[in-house]
């Protein structure tokens, strides 16, 4: 799923992203109910209406921004305070609100809104904002155990999962899907993984994963769990990510993926080709008259627009760059599972492993090409 946070994926007009391939699009209930605010984009016949999207939505609940703007927020049994990042106004995000919210914004698929946790304990974590964070914001003060606050996190999840199911307005029209999460503790996870199937959902996802942890513990969390979920329902892992990462969860049985990396990396002039990444602002491409990929039949590639072009958009702050490649590397993962889904047919993975050599297990995740 391309991700269009605010009700926009940044650049595209519904009909680039439709030529791409995709058939649906996530948005972020947090930031929408910030601004424009969830009642306004009710009374204009909900999001698919608002942004002229005519394909399915899927809303994530804000338990993420709880774990991402963790020194800005408090988190009491009760929810999530956030402090706006519009005005600095105190909010409070409860399970029902975020139900609330999801329901006025009239998306296919809502989330739960969970608790979720950072994977590995944050005092090891390289990112200095969470790591602060932690020391000094709700569930991290002095005295925090990362196995107690692992534990702690599952079960208030569980518990805000059955707050979400009785607040939910709009069951027959809106699939509600419960979250698994337990960090990198395997106990916890089962543990989890029953307590929220034993809800009867549409769907299910893996959550608390590529937030801390490298690409082996993903791998191993994901192979774990997905099958503990229902064969019947949709698996969706939230926030992933690397082509090697996908085809990684789509053999251990994940349906559903999605991550802000085609068109965060697109708007910085980083390119996903099945050979590694292109970084266009590199010298290497000045005078380079190839297209980013000769094989994809995105808008960029199949109009011609040289990869010397694109550098130069970029170089010259044009903001037709970052759209082209955006296009691009929604394409190019769209692409991607494509032909998974032709390998799982045919049962031919090892014409896959030679036409997309970036997703074999043993890869760099982000090789770069062209770099210096």
């Amino acid at each position: 799923m391309p991700v269009g946070t605010r009700g926009s994926v940044k650049g595209l007009t519904p009909q680039q992203i439709e030529d791409t391939g995709s058939q649906i699009i996530l948005n972020n209930a947090y930031h929408l109910m910030l601004r424009p605010g969830d009642e306004m984009i009710a009374r204009r016949g909900g999001v698919h209406r608002f942004m002229r999207w005519n394909g399915p939505i899927l809303t994530d609940s804000g338990g993420y921004q709880a774990y991402s703007m963790a020194d800005i927020n408090a988190l009491t049994e009760e929810g999530v305070t956030f402090q706006s990042i519009i005005d600095g106004q105190k909010i409070l995000l409860t399970p029902e609100r975020s139900i609330e919210v999801q329901n006025n914004l009239g998306a296919d698929i809502i989330m739960a809104f969970d608790d979720c946790p950072p994977s590995v304990d944050p005092a090891s974590l390289n990112e200095s904002r969470k790591r602060l964070a932690a020391q000094r914001s709700g569930p991290f003060r002095k005295g925090y155990d990362h196995a107690t606050r692992l534990r702690e996190a599952h079960e208030r999840t569980v518990r805000w999962l059955e707050r979400c199911v009785r607040a939910h307005r709009r069951p027959d029209e809106q699939a509600l899907f419960g979250i698994v999460q337990g960090g990198t503790d395997l106990d916890l996870r089962r543990a989890s993984a029953e307590a929220i199937t034993n809800i009867e959902l549409p769907g299910y996802a893996i959550g608390g994963v590529a937030v801390g942890e490298g690409t082996d513990l993903i791998r191993s969390i994901t192979e774990f769990t997905a099958p503990l979920l229902p064969p019947d329902k949709p698996r969706y892992l939230m926030g992933v990510g690397y082509e090697r990462d996908i085809v990684a969860a789509v053999c251990a049985g994940v349906d559903m993926f999605d991550c802000v990396l085609p068109t965060r990396n697109g708007r910085n002039a980083q390119a996903f080709t099945p050979q590694g990444r292109l970084h266009l602002r590199n010298s290497a491409f000045r005078e380079d008259d190839r297209v980013i990929d000769d094989s994809c039949d995105c808008e960029a590639c199949r109009g011609g627009f040289s990869r010397a072009y694109l550098r130069h958009l970029f170089m010259a702050k044009e903001m037709l760059g970052p759209t082209l490649v955006s296009i691009h590397n929604i394409r190019h993962f769209r692409r991607l599972m494509l032909d998974i889904r032709r390998a799982i047919r045919e049962d031919n993975w090892s014409d896959f492993g030679r036409a997309w050599p970036v997703a074999e297990r043993g890869s760099n995740p982000t090789p770069e090409i062209g770099s210096g």
